[in-house]
C-alpha cells in the first residue's frame, strides 16, 4: 500500500496519541478521510512498540473490518496494555518508546516454502488449531534464513522449530508497508535537503 510522508506521519501520530490517551482521556482528531482516502480502506495493521531495542508490545490484525486509521489506534492501545508477554506500558515509559507501524497487504497462499521471499513476506501459519504470524521484517531484523524463519513461525504457532520438515505446510503470506518515528525524521530531513 502507498503512503505519502504526511500519512505516515499521521497515523505514527495517532499511535501515539492513542497510547498517551490511556492515561490522559485525549481524543483522537479524526483525519480528513477526502485529503487522506487511504485512511478508509480495511487494510489490517500491526504496532510494534520497542523500548531501547527491545520489544515492549506488538499486536495488530490481519484484516480489519475497520478503516485504518481506527485499526491503527486499536493496534496501538493492545499493544501498550495487553500484549501478554509484556506488562502494560507505564505513563512514565511513553517518552521512551519507538513506534514501528506495518501495513499488511491482503493475505495470499503460498504453494511450497520455496515461494518464501525474506524480507518481504510475512508469514501466517495455521495449523490443528493454532496460528502464528510474523511480520516480513522479523527474519531481517534477526538475521533467518528461510529454514529459521520457518522454524521461528513453526514456534509462535505452537509446535517444534523443525515441525514443517515433517509435512508439507499450508501458508498464508502477505506483505506489508513498514515505517517507524526513526525512518520518518529520516525521511523529513531527505526531503528538505
Amino acid at each position: 500500500m502507498e503512503l505519502s510522508l504526511e500519512e505516515k506521519k499521521i497515523l505514527l501520530e495517532t499511535a501515539l496519541v492513542s497510547i498517551k490517551s490511556v492515561f490522559t482521556g485525549e481524543k483522537i482528531p479524526k483525519p480528513d478521510y477526502r485529503k487522506h482516502p487511504v485512511f478508509n480502506s480495511h487494510a489490517g495493521a500491526f504496532v510494534t512498540l520497542t523500548k531501547t531495542g527491545s520489544l515492549r508490545g506488538c499486536i495488530g490484525y490481519i484484516i480489519s473490518d475497520r478503516p485504518l486509521f481506527e485499526t491503527v489506534y486499536d493496534a496501538a492501545i493492545q499493544a501498550s496494555q495487553n500484549d501478554p508477554r509484556f506488562p502494560s506500558v507505564r505513563q512514565s515509559e511513553i517518552k521512551d518508546l519507538s513506534i514501528e507501524i506495518s501495513v499488511l497487504s491482503e493475505p495470499f497462499p503460498l504453494n511450497n516454502y520455496d515461494e518464501i521471499e525474506i524480507g518481504k513476506h510475512g508469514l501466517i501459519l495455521e495449523e490443528e488449531g493454532r496460528r502464528g504470524l510474523l511480520l516480513p521484517q522479523v527474519p531481517i531484523e534477526h538475521h533467518m534464513n528461510r529454514e529459521q524463519y520457518l522454524d521461528a513461525i513453526c514456534q509462535k504457532s505452537g509446535f517444534s522449530p523443525g515441525y514443517w520438515k515433517t509435512k508439507q505446510l499450508k501458508f498464508n503470506a502477505f506483505t506489508a508497508t513498514v515505517f517507524c518515528d526513526s525512518s520518518i525524521s529520516s525521511e523529513s530531513k531527505a526531503e528538505k535537503k
